[in-house]
């Protein structure tokens, strides 16, 4: 039976420092089709498993995923408070003194 770890609320200082790196910024563009393994991530931008989640934990540890382990495998997907806060925006995350626009980033 698939377990689900969820991770602290959404903090907009936590957050800047966690997207704070291209490879990160790249993870959330993403999750934001979706839930994903790591096995798929990893595909995806052609980076090892280790740097993967490496990433992974920083922003699982800032409140921007969750991880969902079924068996061996573990799913992320974007937090709630994130989901709703990229939804409201159009995919743009607004921090105030700056702003994240997760559909205008480059490859």
């Amino acid at each position: 039976m698939p377990t689900r770890t969820v991770t602290r609320p959404f903090d907009c200082l936590t957050a800047m420092r966690a997207l704070g790196e291209p490879t990160r910024l790249r993870l959330i563009r993403l999750l934001i089709g979706g839930a994903k393994p790591v096995t798929d991530l990893c595909e995806s931008l052609q980076v090892t498993p280790y740097n993967v989640s490496k990433h992974l934990r920083v922003l699982k540890e800032a409140g921007l995923l969750e991880v969902e382990k079924n068996g061996q495998q573990r799913i992320y997907s974007l937090a709630a408070a994130f989901s709703e806060k990229l939804a409201r925006n159009a995919n743009t995350l607004d921090l105030g003194c700056c702003q994240f626009h997760f559909d205008k980033l480059p490859e």
